[in-house]
């Protein structure tokens, strides 16, 4: 059995399929090819066994031997201590990859979440709350569009930072927040045909499809 485990939910509902953040973990383990199985938790019964590993009864967590980790980006920093394929090896590309992990989730996707989550729900956009939530996603992305018209990927050679930053563009790309943003959606395009992102996106789909069958839908 593999000293790794990923934990997703054992079933959700198909609007959020290939967008739960099991993805971003799957993806790291392809690409550093390290050996690990998928767990499932049940989407409809978050009691204290779930809570225990994950406090707010999200998904995923990654249990490595008796080690227990909970928030993909603390996931991912612990998988690039394990391979160098997810983090270089210099302390200098390792302090670029870390400070992007960190901006992908703390100043990055801070404005698309908000953004993303109206436009999945279908908030109207003439309110003043939209234009806020909007004009916010669109000064980041403005400040970000330099950086990667510059670069390949933002630590020099591919990283944890780029599944978390692609990972959280792709989402607004697929509500077309990319549009006025050719290099960020050109760094999404190259991101998501790795063949590691490819089959991580395949497997999340096919655990949640095989879940249908299992609830009789």
């Amino acid at each position: 059995m593999a000293d790794l485990t990923l934990t997703t939910f054992n079933w959700v509902p198909e609007p959020p399929r290939g967008l739960v953040r099991d993805l971003r973990v799957r993806w790291a383990l392809e690409e550093a090819a390290l050996p690990y199985r998928v767990a499932s938790t049940p989407f409809d019964d978050r009691g204290p066994a779930h809570l225990a590993h994950q406090p707010f009864g999200q998904v995923p967590w990654l249990t490595d031997g008796d080690i227990s980790i909970f928030e993909s980006g603390a996931i991912l920093l612990h998988l690039g201590e394990r391979s160098d394929k997810l983090m270089p090896t210099n302390p200098r590309g390792r302090t670029e990859a870390t400070k992007w992990v960190f901006a992908a989730l703390n100043s990055v996707e801070m404005a698309s979440l908000p953004w993303a989550m109206s436009k999945f729900m279908g908030h109207p956009t003439d309110t003043p709350a939209w234009k806020f939530v909007d004009d916010f996603l669109k000064l980041r992305l403005k400040r970000l569009e330099p950086v990667l018209a510059g670069r390949e990927w933002l630590a020099g050679s591919f990283s944890v930072a780029d599944i978390l930053m692609a990972d959280v563009l792709r989402v607004v790309d697929q509500f077309s927040g990319l549009t006025d943003s050719p290099a960020c959606r050109a760094y999404v395009a190259r991101a998501t045909v790795r063949p590691a992102f490819v089959k991580a996106h395949a497997d999340q789909m096919a655990h949640f499809a095989a879940a249908d069958q299992a609830r009789g839908a």
